[in-house]
């Protein structure tokens, strides 16, 4: 696996300024990505999402974004303009959202929402763009990618609307893409094919994947590495093949508290929290 690196985050912080005053959602988080597929775990509110989201530039006013080092193939991301956001995002990389309902256009067809993403980094003409989005749907494994270009999004079961998401994301050929809770809303059986798709274009590509999610055993068997996550800090980082054996007791908690089917148990266990953990 090449893991040449793309993204270098030193340092990142992301603070919210309120009534109550400044809640600090993301502290010092540090960590290099290559063309792999990294995991970031962790409870909700543990700063996943907005990391993220930092990534991007898409943290809101009043957030506020600081960073020792923020690159991505060696430029430097800390400070672009809009201007310069626009030309980054989409082209070079993306983010696939948790719930598509809240992601498409409900009053646009999915393929014209695809074809002008497209049509947004390429001069390119209509009927290029619209070859170009209908083979990024059979790319993501729709049978009738004619059929579903056609389509509402409220015509699209979870599955097809997070896999009309994907290509939407991917269709401008990024080096990065994040998936934020890509398959939480979908069945087992469905969650499973999305995450083929994901890692078919990961490896055919040679993309680097940011996976973020609270389901640690997809994440130990899809992912290469795994940062966890705990009130906006990185508390540990390991190789998903060896979470089970995590060291830190936040980790290890989150493990306990997985329900299973082979040793079900009567109560499950509750994540207790250490204050030192927040230091």
């Amino acid at each position: 696996m090449t893991t040449d690196t793309l993204l270098e985050v030193e340092n990142l912080d992301v603070n919210f300024t309120g009534h109550h005053g400044v809640t600090r959602a993301v502290r010092g988080v540090s960590f290099a990505l290559g063309r792999e597929r990294l995991g970031i775990v962790g409870e909700s509110g543990s700063g996943k999402s907005t990391t993220g989201r930092a990534i991007l530039g898409l943290i809101p006013d009043p957030g506020i974004v600081s960073a020792r080092r923020m690159s991505f193939q060696g430029q430097n991301l800390v400070g672009l303009s809009d201007g310069e956001w626009q030309k980054m995002r989409g082209s070079r990389m993306s983010m696939v959202m948790q719930d598509p309902k809240f992601s498409l256009n409900p009053i646009m067809k999915v393929g014209e929402q695809i074809l002008e993403a497209y049509r947004l980094h390429f001069r390119t003409s209509q009927m290029d763009a619209r070859r170009r989005a209908i083979a990024m749907l059979e790319a993501v494994r729709i049978r009738d990618p004619e059929q579903v270009y056609q389509r509402y999004p409220h015509q699209l079961s979870g599955g097809m609307g997070q896999r009309v998401m994907i290509a939407m994301m991917l269709v401008a050929e990024p080096d990065l893409l994040i998936a934020d809770e890509p398959t939480s809303a979908l069945d087992v059986t469905v969650q499973n094919q999305v995450l083929r798709i994901l890692d078919d274009l990961v490896t055919d590509r040679g993309m680097g994947l940011i996976f973020i999610s609270h389901n640690l055993p997809i994440v130990s068997s899809f992912c290469d590495r795994v940062l966890v996550m705990y009130g906006g800090k990185v508390v540990e980082e390991c190789l998903a093949g060896d979470l089970a054996e995590a060291k830190h007791p936040y980790t290890q908690a989150l493990l306990r508290a997985i329900p299973s089917l082979v040793h079900p148990k009567e109560k499950l266990s509750v994540v207790s929290r250490d204050p030192e953990w927040m230091n």
